[in-house]
């Protein structure tokens, strides 16, 4: 919900990479922060779900599943309709855990959706890269403790880096961060003041948050 809510207004072209069933895309689409959205999976049976969701909500003529790896040659990726240098926004939600690293989820798809090597995260990042416009952004939800390696894959292809942290409750460390870079941009990293997803007590979310998780509200960043 988040990834989704933080494309920037005015978005033509979107591309979620590692889409899963199509959320982040979608919510995209819905808060009309963009216009058409291709959404990459290579799992196949989560990318049926992706479609199935597309047309259930009635965006059958505003996006489009790609069931493809993205770690596939750039041949391959060329042939089964993957642009390059189209897409206005590329958004991604990496696996965050090393190979063996972390717990395993029991189901094979949730499990490499959770977990790759090292080498991975560059891969991803050169995949963005190649697909963003000239001047194109890329965001990327992510683990606080990943941002050295999320850092180091992006900024040889996106400048102007702009980092949210996003921590539990106010005075808590950041757990999560949104990291959004512009294709070709020479301008220096800002580093926002962190927001907390739940006020100080209790399980509620603070009313920044909980407008975006109803779908009633874009994260303004």
């Amino acid at each position: 919900m988040l990834l989704g809510a933080a494309v920037r207004a005015g978005t033509g072209q979107l591309l979620d990479l590692g889409a899963g069933v199509g959320t982040a895309g979608l919510v995209a689409l819905s808060l009309d922060r963009a216009k058409e959205a291709v959404l990459v999976e290579r799992d196949v049976a989560t990318a049926d779900l992706a479609a199935q969701n597309i047309d259930d909500n009635g965006f059958g003529e505003m996006a489009r599943v790609l069931p493809l790896d993205i770690m596939s040659p750039g041949p391959m990726k060329r042939a089964a309709g993957l642009a390059e240098n189209f897409f206005d926004v590329v958004i991604a939600n990496p696996p965050f855990f090393e190979a063996g690293q972390g717990t395993l989820a029991p189901e094979t798809s949730r499990a490499d959706a959770r977990h790759m090597d090292g080498s991975a995260l560059e891969n991803w990042a050169r995949c963005a890269a190649g697909c963003a416009r000239g001047g194109g952004e890329l965001i990327v939800i992510y683990p606080a403790q990943g941002l050295v390696a999320l850092l180091n894959a992006i900024a040889p292809r996106f400048g102007g880096v702009t980092v949210l942290p996003i921590s539990p409750r106010i005075g808590e460390a950041a757990t999560r961060l949104l990291v959004r870079g512009t294709k070709g941009s020479r301008a220096p990293l800002t580093l926002m003041a962190t927001r907390a997803l739940h006020g100080a007590a209790g399980r509620d979310f603070a009313p920044e948050f909980d407008a975006i998780f109803r779908g009633q509200a874009a994260l303004d960043w």
